[in-house]
């Protein structure tokens, strides 16, 4: 793991801390927030935003990731993932997440902005399905 600063994390947290107070959860009210920061150093923020039609909704890691791609970006460094309780990425997030590499820093943490985990997408998604599994005609 790359070795990040207290006050890296803390930034990182405090990001995705405050992107919660956007996340759209009028069936959960759930707030996920998430802040990811990319090799290249750019930082991309991104909330859970539900709709009712349930299986449309989108994760805040996802978002997050999403605007980054968009920009041009594919290398990624850590993601932050805020939530009330410390909760972690869903499958989903992981694979998307894994895509991108199993080296990206996943910080955990709650709401209050506490650490509760550290870890990798490599670790939180062992024997991942990624590109080199998809044979090439």
């Amino acid at each position: 793991m790359t070795n990040l600063t207290n006050e890296e994390k803390k930034f990182l947290i405090d990001l995705g801390n405050e992107a919660r107070r956007r996340a759209y959860v009028p069936y959960s009210n759930y707030r996920v927030g998430s802040a990811l920061r990319t090799k290249t150093g750019k930082v991309y923020t991104g909330v859970n935003i539900e709709n009712a039609a349930y299986p449309t909704t989108m994760c805040a890691e996802r978002v997050a990731i999403f605007k980054a791609v968009s920009d041009g970006e594919l290398e990624f460094e850590v993601i932050s993932v805020v939530t009330d309780n410390g909760g972690s990425p869903c499958g989903s997030c992981r694979q998307v997440l894994s895509e991108f590499g199993l080296d990206t820093i996943i910080l955990m943490a709650d709401g209050n902005g506490k650490l509760v985990k550290e870890t990798t997408v490599g670790e939180m998604l062992p024997e991942a399905f990624l590109p080199q599994h998809l044979e090439k005609k």
